[in-house]
């Protein structure tokens, strides 16, 4: 498909594993800087979202695969990899991280004991300072049962940059299902320092999403769930009125990189955008 549309390779390196789903953000690595400067891998455990049932086939989701890759990516890049398997289980999407100290999650998918039985807040809190060297936590409530991620963050609040947040409007995060008493958490969340961040906005789509084969999902799409890279920003797209007003928005937060409008109404089906079948390594 690259090269068919002329897409320059030289600097793309393709590695295969098996996985058992394609939510990359949720179990894959995730680097970090030791105390010397260097990338190391943190191998955090991974059970399916908690040992979900499949909807479709009544079956426990399949994790085995993907809780696996960590450890491999980090043998194929003979980088120092740190088991956290027995520490934690932990999802990327599930936390949010400032760059500055401050961490962001929702507690439903983390203090929850289908990952982590009896786990305190301030037994994970002591987990995150250590292995992501965070000093201050802005906690929601969440809610289990919700959905099969049991409420991650990423779909509805990200850290733009060390100073903004990115989420969305009251009234259409109480229609993304975002309780009234998170919402004010939310918005009344300040750094390590104690100073309030600022907040970029952005709305829901105009309509329900529809798949490319006229399916209609019965809900909106969120925006929130884009994903920075060194140049560009992909940005969930929906064939929806929004998408090119929202483009224009988040671009004015980054305006060194390129937003480039990806459609995914057929990932979104399944329950992801752009940032949840994305995992980024920071440059050496």
């Amino acid at each position: 498909m690259l090269n068919a549309e002329s897409i320059p390779l030289t600097n793309v390196d393709f590695k295969l594993y098996e996985t058992d789903d394609t939510w990359i953000r949720d179990n894959g690595p995730i680097y970090v800087r030791n105390k010397n400067g260097n990338l190391v891998i943190e191998d955090w455990g991974f059970n399916g979202w908690g040992n979900k049932i499949d909807d479709l086939t009544g079956l426990l989701i399949q994790s085995d695969k993907c809780n696996k890759i960590p450890s491999e990516i980090a043998s194929d890049q003979e980088m120092t990899k740190i088991d956290l398997n027995s520490e934690m289980i932990n999802e990327g999407g599930s936390v949010e991280i400032d760059g500055n100290g401050t961490l962001m999650a929702c507690k439903s998918s983390i203090l929850n004991n289908n990952r982590n039985p009896g786990m305190t807040q301030d037994q994970a809190e002591t987990i995150f300072k250590k292995y992501l060297g965070v000093t201050n936590f802005v906690w929601l409530d969440g809610q289990a049962g919700i959905e099969i991620t049991d409420q991650h963050i990423d779909g509805f609040a990200r850290f733009g940059n060390s100073t903004t947040i990115v989420t969305m409007e009251q009234n259409d995060l109480l229609n993304y299902d975002i309780q009234q008493p998170d919402i004010n958490i939310l918005y009344s969340a300040s750094d390590k320092d104690g100073n309030p961040y600022t907040f970029l906005k952005l709305p829901l789509t105009q309509n329900n999403v529809s798949t490319t084969n006229g399916t209609n999902l019965g809900y909106k799409g969120s925006y929130v769930n884009y994903y920075i890279s060194n140049t560009k920003i992909l940005a969930p797209n929906y064939n929806d009125p929004n998408d090119a007003t929202v483009n224009a928005i988040i671009q004015t937060l980054y305006p060194t990189r390129t937003v480039v409008g990806i459609d995914v109404r057929n990932l979104y089906e399944n329950g992801g955008m752009i940032h949840c079948v994305t995992q980024q390594q920071p440059m050496e």
